[in-house]
């Protein structure tokens, strides 16, 4: 069942500081880009419209002695089909994600490998979106749960299943509610990163897939369905090729898979299927 309410029980900023408190120790590995995608296939519920999206992004990621930190925010400026609320030109919106892995192996000295996997994690952290249409979303997103790591050669695989309790706002004229608090659900999150070799060609294959489980009613008393999100992408390192700088300058071209969007069904545009173009320029 779904509740009114004026904010989450716990916030955004209690919960990162309870998943760093013990993180004081040094930084052993961090890599940090800024990324710029872009697509014209983009969709929103209800909208009929292909949507044209230049997506800016900033992505940090680091390793201590006890586990890692993931963050990662997008800003989303979208063109006309997607308006602004009161006005013609395109929205913009914000989307911050931040996710902490506790590795067992880490924590106990012992290490925590079986068959295909090389520790096992305990992974915490949140989403928190706004985008100024008349929708207005202000999305809140607390998630917890165990994170296996698989033994690759290079790179990483990540498999999650996630405890998700989400918060949103509507603003638009047709919802019901415009506070709302969401049942719980779960989510099961794959996430890789793996580089390899084409010939002469350093290549990266990277992306993710959410598989959100139905979260009771949304705005209008309707029941959601599950979800599915992918974001992948194929990227050449440019920088090593050019100029023998291995890891500066990658690109490539991407995918979004969107399935049941925000959990609406039975609408226009709930699904996305959007090739994008994709440049990352490491620090």
């Amino acid at each position: 069942m779904q509740e009114c309410i004026p904010r989450p029980r716990l916030s955004a900023g209690l919960l990162l500081a309870s998943l760093v408190a013990g993180n004081a120790q040094a930084t052993t590995w961090s890599d940090t880009f800024i990324g710029y995608r872009h697509g014209t296939q983009f969709t929103e519920p209800g909208n009929p419209r292909d949507i044209e999206k230049h997506v800016l992004q900033f992505t940090h990621v680091s390793g201590y002695s006890l586990g890692q930190n993931f963050l990662n925010l997008d800003v989303l400026q979208s063109d006309s089909a997607d308006p602004v609320s009161g006005g013609d030109s395109g929205a913009t919106e914000a989307y911050l994600t931040y996710r902490h892995q506790l590795q067992l192996g880490k924590l106990t000295g012992e290490p925590a490998a079986f068959g295909p996997i090389k520790d096992v994690a305990l992974t915490g952290g949140f989403d928190l979106n706004t985008k100024n249409t008349d929708f207005a979303p202000r999305k809140r997103l607390l998630v917890v749960g165990p994170t296996l790591k698989f033994d690759v050669p290079k790179g990483f695989v990540d498999l999650s299943l996630f405890y998700a309790h989400e918060w949103n706002h509507c603003g638009a004229s047709f919802c019901d509610v415009n506070e709302i608090e969401f049942d719980p659900y779960y989510q099961i999150n794959l996430a890789w990163g793996v580089p390899f070799v084409a010939g002469p060609l350093p290549l990266k294959f990277q992306g993710f897939y959410n598989y959100n489980g139905e979260k009771g009613e949304d705005y209008q008393g309707n029941d959601t369905d599950p979800e599915q999100l992918m974001r992948t992408s194929l990227m050449l390192d440019v920088g090593q090729l050019a100029w023998g700088e291995a890891n500066q300058l990658w690109a490539g071209v991407g995918y979004e898979y969107w399935r049941n969007k925000f959990g609406n069904h039975g609408k226009d545009e709930v699904d996305t299927d959007a090739p994008t173009f994709q440049l990352e320029w490491h620090l």
